[in-house]
């Protein structure tokens, strides 16, 4: 096994399960930097019985992908993360009683009234009500009511960064940061599992509790002899994907702040701020960070808007676009997405024709919707101090600078060596305090940019007139 001095693995490999792509990746313990990227598509199949997720597709990608890192670098320890709102029935024999659901198929929501009815309050779960299967718990009372022979074979529900693990290493686990992913599962306050849970006789489903960064076992013989890992490759028990993002921060950073994790969804979380009332209808949220603190936190799919409106096209907006923009008053409405996000049931608008904008101004227009959107979750939320953007937004320049001119705390620059979701989950593999060295660098405060908040202050106001 690739071992650095001091029993550190030398790298780690993190098996990353997104909703629109599987990545592995391997990353160096020393400085959390990224040595060697594979990625392939994540899509779901259609049925039957149901939409549901790929997952011996994913299997045979992260076991093809382990031995070409292996090959290439070795790899000194394995930790997963994935994305929220999925779980795994496992059934005695390590199979599957049922097909791992797609959170955005809408069977569930047949059987809304029903689950309406047995499912806790938001004051005990922190877990607002969703549509579709994006509230974890609707999934699985649809599951178990519409095919009950099935689930009853079922002898484990896992979260789904525990089920990969399960599969890595044959040991079933129950992990906090999944668990307290708007699922009604989790009490989040209480630290233990919501009422729902015994309401349902699901307890017994319930593996035992383990932390992000515990060591469920060595990969199984069948994975070593298809990898070509070493048999003794510890593997970790996995964090939730945000949380990922969000730990390196917790571990570097003093209060208050926030981070703002950005991919598919985009999430955001605050650390230290000021205390709110969260608004379960405008999709806030309490999240469950590594330690098992809980996180306000508020999110909209704000990827998924941005690959919807730019469809696929590439645009690198200049400054004269911007100026075009400013000009024009060329603005979107929310919401892209009307399933998610703090502005729940509306219908996108744009106030000028959407033929009339180059193709540059339509991707400031877009990158500008998506900041405007992000502060506003970041208000509902609480969040004070420094901001943090991870993730493919943090490289685009016109969403930075919208965010950064509407910010109290201006935008922080994240270290490249403790940054993403990878980096997080790389941290699982690490000794405590092991990481990085130096601090993370100071807010850098950008100037308010006058035009551009009046700009959002025009938004803001159009917006607030359509509540």
């Amino acid at each position: 096994m690739d071992k650095a001095r001091g029993g550190r693995p030398a790298t780690v490999l993190v098996l990353d399960i997104g909703k629109t792509n599987a990545k592995a990746v391997l990353v160096d313990a020393a400085t959390l930097g990224e040595i060697d990227v594979l990625t392939a598509p994540n899509r779901p199949l259609p049925g039957p019985p149901y939409p549901h997720a790929d997952v011996e597709g994913i299997w045979r990608f992260l076991l093809e992908a382990a031995r070409a890192l292996q090959g290439r670098h070795g790899v000194g320890a394995i930790a997963v993360t994935a994305h929220g709102a999925t779980a795994a029935l496992v059934d005695r024999a390590g199979g599957l009683a049922l097909p791992v659901l797609d959170y955005e198929f809408a069977g569930p929501d047949e059987l809304a009234a029903a689950y309406d009815a047995a499912r806790p309050d938001f004051a005990e779960t922190g877990s607002p009500r969703l549509p579709a299967g994006l509230t974890l718990g609707a999934q699985l009372f649809w599951q178990f009511r519409r095919f009950p022979a099935e689930a009853a074979r079922a002898a484990a529900i896992l979260m789904y960064p525990q089920y990969w693990s399960f599969r890595l290493t044959g040991v079933a686990a129950s992990e906090r940061t999944s668990l307290g992913c708007h699922t009604d599962l989790w009490d989040p306050h209480g630290g233990r599992f919501s009422s729902l849970v015994e309401g349902m006789g699901w307890s017994g489903l319930m593996p035992p509790l383990r932390r992000a960064a515990d060591v469920l076992g060595p990969v199984t013989a069948e994975v070593a002899a298809a990898t070509g890992l070493d048999p003794a490759t510890p593997v970790h028990c996995g964090i939730h994907d945000s949380n990922a993002s969000l730990l390196p921060h917790l571990m570097a950073r003093k209060p208050p702040f926030a981070v703002v994790s950005t991919g598919t969804w985009v999430v955001s979380m605050a650390i230290g701020g000021r205390k709110v009332t969260l608004d379960a209808a405008r999709d806030t949220l309490v999240n469950v960070n590594a330690f098992g603190d809980p996180v306000p936190s508020a999110r909209f799919m704000g990827g998924r808007e941005w690959s919807r409106l730019m469809e696929g096209r590439e645009a690198a907006p200049t400054a004269a676009d911007a100026e075009a923009v400013l000009a024009h008053g060329a603005m979107l409405f929310p919401a892209v997405e009307p399933g998610s996000g703090p502005f729940p049931g509306r219908a996108q608008r744009w106030s000028v024709p959407e033929a009339a904008l180059a193709p540059g101004e339509r991707a400031v227009v877009v990158a500008w919707y998506l900041a405007l959107t992000t502060g506003v979750c970041l208000e509902l939320i609480g969040a004070e101090g420094p901001v943090v953007v991870e993730g493919p937004l943090a490289a685009n320049p016109a969403f930075t600078g919208m965010l950064a001119a509407i910010v109290p705390g201006g935008l922080a620059p994240a270290s490249p060596a403790t940054t993403g979701t990878s980096a997080g989950a790389a941290l699982l593999a690490l000794p405590p305090g092991d990481g990085p060295a130096g601090a993370a660098p100071e807010a850098a405060r950008q100037p308010r940019a006058p035009r551009l908040a009046a700009y959002a202050a025009r938004w803001r106001a159009e917006v607030d007139r359509a509540t």
